[in-house]
């Protein structure tokens, strides 16, 4: 009895190279839009605005193009340099007291949240869906003399009334609030992948409950934090709405000074020369981050 064998299949080392190409072919197109929206409207406007920087301004506030570097020298007068100065500490503030308040929520709800942990980010994802102005003009109304903070503390009978308004002590909780989560979820991104059984082997080593969190838990989320620390600090930085709602002369930071030459000073080339170096600035930082993170990374594996 004959059988009629089937026709034999190309061999896979001879589709391979057609299979890579079309899939070459496929995230070329993909990628191919993005990178021309990033190069017309991010990277040509960054160029521009790099040149410009050197640049100077006529008898009628337009800008010129030219080679000085008096824009950059401006940066020594404290009218520039104390409100840079002063965004980066409100930016390291906020990421300080965001870790303290978000790695114990993202702790509690990874570790502990059981079969909650969803909803439970959920909750706290969800006001974040609204816009951050208004959600600062919001805080702005719980803060102001005759807000709702300062009306239970007149029927409680324990003040008259505080000024929590035009201090740096409400811009500073006004980042918190606007930032926190960007603290919590990656945090919570690395907790929740987390093997418990590192934290039992720990105690089976009677190891305490701070040792253990300090030798085990901690370094496994080092990464999460680094990440969560550059994703508060770089808009924090950079931030100025915050400084404008909550704040007075007294907290202005870099953020204003940059909206104000661009909006109403009409010093462009200025304006361009501060936000190449708070650019700058946030390069380095994230420069920093990734040295940071791929370090605790190799910790981890090692």
């Amino acid at each position: 009895m004959t059988t009629i064998s089937e026709p034999a299949s190309p061999p896979r080392a001879a589709r391979r190279p057609s299979s890579r190409r079309d899939g070459k072919r496929l995230w070329t197109s993909l990628v191919v839009p993005g990178l021309i929206w990033m190069l017309v409207f991010f990277i040509i406007g960054l160029a521009i605005m790099a040149i410009l920087s050197f640049g100077i301004t006529d008898d009628i506030g337009q800008p010129i193009f030219s080679n000085t570097l008096a824009n950059y020298q401006s940066l020594l007068d404290p009218i520039y340099l104390q409100p840079l100065i002063r965004a980066f500490v409100y930016a390291v503030l906020t990421v300080i007291l965001c870790l303290f308040i978000g790695y114990p929520v993202a702790y509690v709800i990874a570790l502990h949240g059981g079969r909650y942990r969803t909803l439970l980010i959920g909750a706290i994802v969800l006001p974040f869906f609204a816009n951050y102005l208004v959600r600062m003009y919001g805080w702005s109304t719980l803060l102001s003399d005759d807000g709702v903070i300062n009306g239970v503390l007149r029927r409680l009978g324990l003040s008259d009334g505080i000024q929590f308004l035009n201090t740096s002590g409400a811009v500073v909780a006004g980042l918190v609030y606007g930032f926190v989560v960007f603290m919590i979820l990656p945090i919570y991104a690395v907790l929740e992948r987390m093997d418990t059984s590192l934290i039992e082997a720990g105690r089976d080593l009677y190891g305490s409950g701070p040792s253990t969190f300090w030798h085990v838990t901690l370094p496994v989320s080092r990464v999460g934090v680094a990440s969560g620390c550059v994703l508060v600090f770089l808009p924090a930085m950079g931030d100025f709405v915050s400084a404008q709602l909550l704040g007075g002369p007294s907290t202005l930071v870099i953020g204003g000074v940059i909206s104000s030459e661009f909006l109403e000073s009409q010093n462009l080339p200025l304006g361009s020369a501060l936000t190449v170096v708070l650019m700058i600035l946030l390069m380095a930082g994230t420069l920093l981050y990734l040295r940071i993170a791929r370090r605790a990374e190799e910790s981890v594996q090692e």
